[in-house]
């Protein structure tokens, strides 16, 4: 099953969430693969740490994402020579080349690339957007779950991760402005299911840093259900635990198994699963 964790709001929790459901797929024994798409590289550095971390002098992890991309651009025949270079000198590449092992079992990542911004536009000029579809679709057999962190945007990475996945999963925290933006959101991935991937369903919607004691959170996610938007049952609260689970590059199913925010991942990952 692929899965893209998505969001156009940025500072939803996206990037801890798909870290931690891809976590408790792979603690399941499932073989599992994250992919990043987004160049903040933050589920990259979460499961990496400073191997995955750029700056001050440290080099960027590559083959990554946007080396990737890169190769997708380097391949694009120029004319009527570049078509006979193509026939003679076929591009043998595989996307498993790519998978970087982490520290935890069955769980693998392709981390993102800080430059994934700048080629965006030649990509998109060069009608490369369903690059990744086709990759995933040849390493398949590969991987029991495959799990893909966006950017905070509806942008080329995005499309291309909705038009590679099966389910949608849509993180949110409880404000007007979230549920305002909730509604582009469910509308963008209305029209790529209808021009580009009919299997493609919003799966749920998950509330976190939920408040169960405040009125305004009730109140949204009442407000939501009633719209009849598919509401996951199981809420994440906020807790410093996440904060020092980035800190430790170290997902909180291998950190402190029996804390509520871990159950409360692993209730949700249990209710996603069942859905399946």
């Amino acid at each position: 099953m692929r899965r893209v964790v998505f969001n156009q709001k940025g500072g939803v929790g996206k990037s801890s969430i798909a870290v931690n459901l891809a976590a408790l797929s792979a603690s399941k024994g499932l073989r599992t693969l994250l992919i990043d798409l987004d160049p903040q590289c933050n589920s990259s550095q979460y499961l990496l740490g400073e191997r995955a971390t750029y700056g001050n002098n440290n080099p960027v992890l590559t083959p990554n994402m946007g080396t990737f991309y890169e190769k997708t651009l380097e391949a694009t025949p120029k004319g009527l020579m570049g078509n006979i270079g193509a026939i003679i000198n076929p591009k043998n590449d595989s996307f498993m080349d790519y998978v970087h092992p982490t520290p935890f079992a069955k769980l693998s990542v392709i981390p993102a690339s800080p430059h994934l911004g700048q080629m965006e536009h030649a990509l998109q000029s060069k009608h490369k957007i369903y690059k990744l579809r086709d990759a995933l679709d040849s390493i398949g057999s590969q991987f029991d779950e495959i799990w893909i962190d966006t950017p905070p945007a509806f942008n080329f990475y995005t499309l291309s991760a909705l038009i590679a996945a099966e389910r949608v999963i849509i993180p949110f925290d409880c404000d007007v402005f979230s549920k305002r933006a909730l509604f582009t959101l469910l509308e963008n991935i209305s029209e790529t299911q209808q021009d580009h991937n009919p299997r493609l369903q919003v799966q749920g919607i998950v509330i976190n840093q939920y408040q169960p004691r405040a009125a305004l959170p009730q109140q949204v996610v009442a407000e939501l259900i009633a719209d009849g938007l598919p509401v996951f049952d199981n809420k994440l609260p906020s807790s410093v635990i996440m904060k020092e689970s980035h800190a430790l590059n170290k997902p909180l199913v291998y950190m402190q198994k029996d804390h509520k925010l871990t159950q409360a991942y692993s209730n949700l990952f249990a209710e996603i699963r069942k859905q399946k």
